[in-house]
């Protein structure tokens, strides 16, 4: 089955074709770090017109990249949701008008699955396996047993981890997105004497808590007498990535402890971050277990991680209908529903 997908979430407008939920022919992705930069992070609206302006030479790149065209593909998706609702509108409304133009079968699918799954176009993991899915808009745990197959173990109850990134790295002065800028700057800083929380670390709970790691960060630059400039500066971003990776990691592997897995998946914009996959590195062999990433461009909002679950649910014949509607938010438990 050969599938046009398309990603439109948040701030990036990728489109892809991939080939038996498994081939990526292409996968383009146009990103709007520049237009949101000056605002310190996504504005909503501006990134609607944005997915607007891009969408159609996306599209048309994606299909040449793959040297095919409409004429050729077997069905469509498109990510319904969680996310945000003008911007997820954009690809719903293109995928809807192609699929119906085109006589082609249509499926909405869950961001977060798109997320969980994409190490499967570089790996074949086997089920059930731990996912963490940790990025700007979502920190979770899931039991993953198979396509279609999630339990929720745990999640934030507050800031998502990569959203933490992004207030702290505001603080400081550093810039927009904030989670490669503070990662770089703690490879070259030790955090010394500086130690922030591990919000609900000893808590008998696989929840997470960023809030408090963030506030935590304010609380030091005010105190500080000297501004955090230099060497100064590394430590604290240092000892504030420690706290996330801390937290992130040693949940992750209680909740495969606690469900008796040996296999973890880390997706989502956060995974990239060089500490975090550093760390779940060295606790890997000592704790029997293996953990994968996939590569940096699938951890990044992309078109080509939903093929895997969509290639499936049409097999399957789960289809979208007309009234496909977006979604702000989605449990990924009804995501094999299609229509949720």
């Amino acid at each position: 089955m050969l599938l046009l997908t398309l990603e439109t979430s948040c701030d990036e407008t990728s489109a892809a074709v991939v080939r038996d939920g498994r081939h990526v022919l292409s996968n383009v992705i146009a990103s709007q770090v520049d237009l949101h930069a000056k605002y310190g992070g996504v504005v909503p609206e501006l990134a609607s017109r944005r997915h607007l302006e891009t969408i159609n030479p996306v599209v048309e790149e994606a299909l040449s990249a793959a040297g095919i065209g409409l004429e050729d593909l077997d069905g469509l998706a498109v990510t319904r949701g969680p996310g945000l609702v003008g911007a997820l509108l954009v690809g719903l409304s293109f995928a809807k008008a192609l699929a119906y133009g085109r006589g082609l079968p249509l499926v909405g699918v869950h961001h977060i699955e798109g997320h969980i799954l994409a190490i499967q176009l570089e790996d074949s993991v086997a089920y059930p396996y731990l996912a963490l899915a940790v990025s700007g808009g979502h920190t979770h745990l899931f039991r993953v047993d198979g396509i279609g197959q999630y339990r929720l173990l745990g999640r934030t109850v507050d800031d998502a981890a990569g959203e933490a990134f992004d207030k702290v790295a505001k603080m400081l002065g550093l810039g927009y997105p904030g989670g490669p800028i503070i990662d770089r700057l703690a490879a070259e800083g030790e955090p010394g004497d500086i130690r922030f929380p591990r919000p609900l670390l000893k808590k008998d709970t696989l929840n997470f808590s960023f809030s408090g790691v963030k506030t935590s960060v304010l609380n030091f630059l005010h105190k500080e007498s000297k501004p955090p400039i230099g060497e100064r500066l590394s430590a604290v971003a240092a000892a504030f990535q420690e706290a996330v990776v801390d937290v992130l990691t040693q949940k992750a592997f209680r909740a495969a402890r606690n469900e008796g897995l040996e296999r973890i998946v880390v997706a989502g914009g956060v995974a990239c971050n060089r500490g975090l996959r550093r760390r779940f590195q060295e606790m890997a062999g000592p704790e029997g277990v293996k953990v994968w990433f996939p590569s940096p461009v699938l951890c990044s909002d992309n078109a080509a991680m939903l093929a895997v679950a969509a290639d499936e649910y049409l097999l399957r014949g789960v289809q979208s209908g007309p009234e496909l509607n977006a979604v702000s938010s989605w449990p990924l438990e009804n995501a094999g529903q299609g229509l949720g």
